[in-house]
């Protein structure tokens, strides 16, 4: 999918985010900073590199600025509620700051923090597969506490094979 207008991607990323959000309310509160192992990310952590990596490395990039990433850990946020906050406040920065690029900005090249030059419209489109990766990595978290989530697109998997013709 080739972007043209910043009008294209914010519509679609909206309903992106709005998967990750509906998962990311199931989390029990109490669990904010679970992990399966020491040294891995958190619930917390996902979220809040969700956030900053959006703000702080991609909107950055957009603006053809280097990346101001500096970590995701609970000194930026912590207990459930402050991390929500955190989250949509950096998403709303970013929307801002995305909603003034041009179409002529999308087929500019912007640089990677490793360095490699890329067109704009394809480092936006790789920042929603890296949300949803790690959207993928909370489903996987609640899976191993145990909590109910809910299905990305209205049916579970076993929904739809009982309702699929044999």
């Amino acid at each position: 999918m080739e972007i043209s207008s910043i009008d294209q991607l914010l519509p679609y990323y909206e309903k992106i985010r709005g998967r990750t959000l509906r998962v990311i309310k199931t989390i029990p509160h109490e669990h904010i900073e679970w992990t399966y192992k020491e040294g891995k990310f958190t619930l917390g952590d996902l979220i809040r590199h969700l956030a900053t990596i959006e703000r702080y490395m991609y909107a950055e990039n957009a603006q053809f600025k280097p990346s101001k990433y500096s970590g995701c850990g609970p000194d930026l946020a912590s207990g459930y509620d402050n991390i929500l906050e955190f989250f949509n406040r950096l998403h709303d920065e970013s929307l801002d700051i995305f909603s003034k690029l041009t179409p002529e900005d999308l087929q500019k090249k912007c640089t990677t923090p490793g360095g490699t030059p890329i067109t704009l419209w394809k480092w936006l489109r790789a920042m929603i597969e890296h949300e949803i990766h790690h959207r993928g990595q909370i489903y996987m978290y609640l899976g191993m506490l145990g909590v109910e989530t809910p299905p990305i697109y209205g049916l579970t998997a076993e929904e739809v094979e009982q309702r699929s013709k044999r």
